[in-house]
């Protein structure tokens, strides 16, 4: 048996898999009920190329992702990866997944130079000191969403 820690590109077949993965980090984030993807919808976005998911497996079991997306930054001109989600399920963390999947979304990102950049909830104390480990750098910003059915009258 393998304990080699395989880390690959989703591709549209995988979209169940990746589909009850994002459940369960919206569970964990007691934010559940708002995941309203489908595993067809998301058969589409493993399609796209400015979409990645990285499955981090061992042994053919899926112990987490990371995913992110591509997109045009205006100030340079160039492009980002914008990190959505790094998740590792709770019997692989602690075992080096996590950094795994973001050291191989950084090689992605490494010949184009591409800034990765993402959000942390500011009580997510493990996550910023995981993500500092990392030398990434930390800064203080708040996100606003806006939908557009509540528009003001």
């Amino acid at each position: 048996m393998s304990t080699e820690l395989r880390i690959r590109e989703a591709a549209p077949a995988d979209a169940e898999l990746v589909l009850a993965m994002v459940r369960e980090i919206a569970d964990h984030q007691d934010q559940g009920e708002h995941v309203t993807i489908t595993a067809d919808r998301w058969r589409e976005l493993l399609a796209r190329p400015e979409v990645t998911v990285l499955i981090a497996e061992r042994d053919g079991a899926a112990l987490g992702y990371v995913s992110a997306v591509r997109r045009l930054h205006l100030w340079s001109g160039g492009d980002v990866i914008g990190l959505d989600d790094l998740y590792v399920r709770e019997a692989a963390r602690d075992l080096g997944v996590g950094k795994a999947l973001m050291l191989e979304l950084s090689r992605l990102a490494q010949p184009e130079q591409l800034t990765i950049a993402w959000g942390v909830e500011p009580h997510n104390e493990g996550a910023i000191r995981f993500y500092d480990r990392l030398g990434a750098y930390l800064r203080n910003k708040v996100v606003v969403s806006w939908p557009a059915s509540q528009r003001p009258s």
